[in-house]
């Protein structure tokens, strides 16, 4: 068999050892791997020119913490009053359960190097209607929090400027839709950069912006008035949904992943990226929430800078620089997205600059737009996204991975993992809807 299917010109070295059970299972189930192979291997021909990585370890990371760091470190306060101190153990059991799913969407991509992004593992897992169904989730998650970062800007600017008001060309415009497209104009030289070693400085700085926070947060405490005072509550069911959801949040990067693994010049190593990645972010997530909890106890408010007080410097640097990371994470956000757009185009108009920056800008336009027009968005934002990432982030990568190795048809220590983590989480989401903040 193997003769006749390198007689027909299919690529046959698929370079993962993830594969032999499904060469050596069914024959039928073999076929349809390799007219899998050369569907893929077809579809990138004509669509896409594939690229070496040019990412170091390093910039890697930046990226990797960057896009797991994000608007969570200042909920996760919030999380621990919710479920009491035992609840922290939570926070390290999704932090391992997404970083083994996050190992799971590794696999799939070695299986064949024509896997390049999310929906391509869906399509060579379950076909096409797969591909469809990992890009209705992965592409509408990834636009609801990119322009939930700039709801968000323009929200947080206008409570600082409450007074502030625009007039451009004798058109009025408040406060809040004035900061947002400002910060739209900030965002946009780091949408034009297509390399994601050069978005890695960019990156670099939303990584220093967390430690600031955090920083600032143990300022205020160790140095201010606020102190460590508060005792808190050791379990509370009640909230143990709600702190949950919230830790879950903090780790919904993985629609990313697929764009990092193939930004790394040596793609071996992503492995050891994801660890020290998952490692630092969640030492962090966890140091900030014992600080928010002990300086705030049950009062802690959704966001931890709410409740520092407002009139000590750390407490100014705190809340300033929470305005920076979402400047930050925006183009990686959306990376995957915007690829997407170019690599259907470039069928048309072959690898052009000018094309990549027309798409990239109205991206970015279509966003603000939305930022701008709708009312309470990121109410919407935060129940549907919630979801998105959910399914985004645990589910679809544990059922691609049991489909593309087979995994499924063997009973065994992995299989209850997975099986474990993708309960655990519908349980979640079913135990926590309509839970979305404290």
């Amino acid at each position: 068999m193997k003769g006749e299917m390198e007689a027909k010109g299919v690529n046959m070295a698929i370079p993962s050892s993830l594969t032999t059970p499904l060469v050596l299972s069914h024959g039928g189930e073999y076929e349809d791997q390799i007219k899998k192979c050369a569907e893929l291997q077809n579809n990138h021909l004509h669509h896409t020119k594939l690229k070496e990585g040019t990412s170091s370890f390093f910039k890697t990371c930046f990226n990797g913490i960057n896009a797991l760091s994000g608007v969570g470190i200042l909920s996760v306060p919030c999380a621990l009053a919710s479920g009491g101190w035992l609840s922290l153990i939570l926070l390290f059991v999704v932090a391992s359960a997404t970083f083994y799913t996050g190992l799971l969407m590794r696999r799939c991509l070695d299986v064949n190097p024509q896997i390049r992004t999310y929906p391509d593992t869906g399509e060579y897992a379950f076909g096409k209607k797969g591909r469809m169904i990992v890009s209705i989730f992965m592409y509408l998650e990834l636009y609801l929090v990119a322009t939930g970062f700039l709801i968000l800007e323009g929200d947080n600017l206008s409570n600082l400027f409450p007074n502030m008001g625009f007039e451009l060309g004798g058109i009025s415009i408040n406060g809040r839709q004035g900061f947002v497209i400002i910060v739209a104009l900030i965002i946009l030289p780091s949408m034009w950069l297509t390399d994601l070693s050069k978005v890695s400085y960019v990156s670099a700085s939303g990584v220093l912006a967390c430690v600031v926070i955090i920083c600032s947060v143990l300022w205020v405490g160790v140095i201010g008035e606020t102190g460590f005072h508060e005792k808190g509550k050791l379990l509370n069911f009640n909230g143990i949904p709600t702190g949950l959801s919230l830790y879950a949040f903090c780790y919904c990067a993985h629609p990313v992943f697929p764009t990092l693994y193939n930004s790394m010049r040596d793609k071996r190593q992503f492995s050891k990226v994801l660890l020290l990645c998952f490692v630092l972010v969640t030492l962090g997530l966890a140091f900030m929430a014992v600080l928010g909890y002990l300086m705030s106890g049950e009062n802690v408010k959704s966001q931890v800078t709410l409740n520092l007080p407002p009139r000590e410097i750390a407490s100014k640097i705190a809340i300033y620089t929470t305005l920076v990371s979402p400047i930050t994470k925006y183009a990686l956000t959306v990376t995957p997205i915007v690829s997407a757009i170019e690599n259907s185009l470039m069928f048309y108009h072959n690898e052009s600059k000018a094309v990549s920056i027309v798409v990239r800008t109205l991206f970015l336009i279509s966003s603000v737009i939305i930022a701008l027009t709708v009312p309470f968005f990121e109410y919407l934002m935060s129940l549907v996204g919630a979801f998105l990432s959910a399914t985004a982030s645990i589910i679809l990568p544990s059922l691609c991975y049991l489909k593309i190795t087979g995994a499924y048809r063997r009973f065994g220590c992995e299989l209850v993992i997975i099986l474990g983590i993708v309960l655990m989480d519908l349980g979640k989401s079913l135990a926590g809807k309509g839970s979305c903040c404290c």
